[in-house]
């Protein structure tokens, strides 16, 4: 069951290769404790690839990373410093596979014309139950004979009797 309670965090970083996989394990971390467990992978997987395309476009390393749970949709998002970043260049690649993955995602400059950009996952029930009719409890009254389990003479005379 996913938890209803508002849950935030924030990470400040400098992007490395060797701190793109502790970053990794942290937000893992924190939405398995915030019994995310089914969010892990796509998320991590979209904050890996906005760090490797820091690391490998930035001047300006560092970042930080805010995850945003409201009960319903997981934001995550990545603050770049380096205004030279253009993410219609540098960051495009990274950016469709974000689109293709995310539930939706967005980039926004700040006052100081470094970029956010975030992108959200809806949370979805782990697993699903097929609803399995239950018969209907027997009854001690006395019923009706269902049409299709009558002989048809007697469905034919049973019309008859009623058309009079």
């Amino acid at each position: 069951m996913k938890t209803a309670v508002p849950c935030y965090y924030h990470l400040d970083v400098e992007v490395s290769p060797e701190r793109i996989g502790q970053v990794r394990r942290i937000l893992a971390a924190h939405l398995r404790l915030w019994d995310l467990e089914t969010l892990v992978e796509p998320v991590c997987r979209g904050a890996v690839l906005l760090l490797e395309a820091i690391d490998e476009h930035a001047t300006d390393k560092n970042t930080s990373i805010e995850l945003w749970w409201n009960g319903q949709h997981l934001i995550t998002a990545v603050a770049e410093n380096d205004c030279e970043l253009r993410p219609d260049l540098d960051l495009r690649a990274c950016l469709e596979h974000i689109a293709a993955m995310s539930d939706g995602w967005g980039c926004c400059a700040t006052e100081t014309g470094s970029k956010v950009i975030w992108f959200s996952q809806r949370a979805r029930s782990g697993e699903r139950v097929p609803l399995v009719p239950t018969a209907p409890a027997p009854s001690l009254r006395e019923v009706l004979q269902v049409p299709r389990e009558m002989p048809v003479a007697a469905l034919a005379a049973a019309a008859v009797d009623g058309g009079r």
